[in-house]
């Protein structure tokens, strides 16, 4: 697929994704979903990839502004809500669980944690994308909003379901109810952030962290601990033990164990098979 409104570029294990509208502020359309879509699948599927991080292209001075305007003025046009995707948009996330199989939730389903390099603006659907990322980060002073309640909309695309989980019900309900704007320090007080960090820096963090996740923790851990993460939060504690013993059971029997004790006993980085 030709990629107009996303740039991505691979280092070191880590792919970075950069929503790439600056003229309009990063803003998201059917294009870009699409475009996303595409990457994060091809990015599932390919060995060479670890961690995905998430960024706005800094020339638009925002992270995602939220849905393109032209797109909102559709919508009343239409009378109806239109993505702007088609039935062969890619499916990245899908088949692991079925709770996972819809917009958004999709990012649960990835074999990859996803960073979140919050540069600016993050409203709307940018939100959204802030709050299906594994891992947020955020530049001082940038603003949030979820904006949907001056537009006559509910609570977008799961947010209802994913805010209370992260920052609890009570500053869930503030930020949803009011629709009121919030700094990334409220953010980060709030939980919603897992650090703050200065402009200049934000990349160089991102990109430290993400490189030491893929160096030193294996694929295989990975991808089967993001999956426990999120599907624990539909089941009983009893439930996520036996599934841990099970996995436990399974991985050990890999390559990638014997070679994490070597490593760790010769004081050695790790050569994982990438599997």
């Amino acid at each position: 697929m030709e990629l107009k409104t996303i740039r991505t570029a691979l280092a070191d294990s880590v792919l970075t994704i950069t929503l790439a509208r600056p003229h309009r502020r990063n803003a998201w359309t059917g294009r870009m979903h699409t475009e996303y879509r595409h990457v994060l699948a091809e990015a599932d599927r390919d060995p060479a990839v670890r961690v995905i991080v998430l960024t706005g292209d800094p020339a638009g001075q925002a992270f995602c502004a939220g849905a393109d305007l032209a797109a909102l003025d559709g919508h009343a046009e239409k009378g109806r809500y239109d993505p702007g995707t088609t039935a062969e948009i890619a499916r990245p996330g899908f088949g692991v669980q079925p709770e996972f199989d819809a917009t958004f939730a999709y990012h649960f389903g990835l074999a990859k944690p996803v960073i979140a390099a919050i540069n600016g603006a993050c409203a709307g659907v940018g939100l959204v994308l802030a709050a299906f990322a594994d891992l947020r980060f955020a530049v001082p002073g940038a603003k949030f909003t979820a904006a949907h309640g001056r537009y006559n909309f509910p609570a977008e695309f799961g947010l209802s379901w994913v805010l209370p989980r992260i920052v609890g019900l009570t500053h869930a309900n503030d930020i949803l109810l009011s629709s009121r704007v919030f700094t990334s320090e409220e953010a980060d007080r709030m939980g919603f952030l897992n650090a703050v960090v200065a402009p200049e820096s934000l990349m160089d963090h991102v990109q430290a962290y993400a490189r030491t996740m893929a160096e030193s923790v294996s694929p295989g851990s990975l991808r089967a601990t993001k999956r426990q993460v999120y599907a624990d939060l539909h089941r009983d504690a009893a439930h996520a033990v036996t599934d841990a013993e099970r996995l436990m059971d399974e991985m050990i029997r890999h390559p990638d164990y014997r070679e994490g004790v070597k490593a760790w006993t010769a004081k050695r980085k790790a050569d994982w098979s990438g599997t």
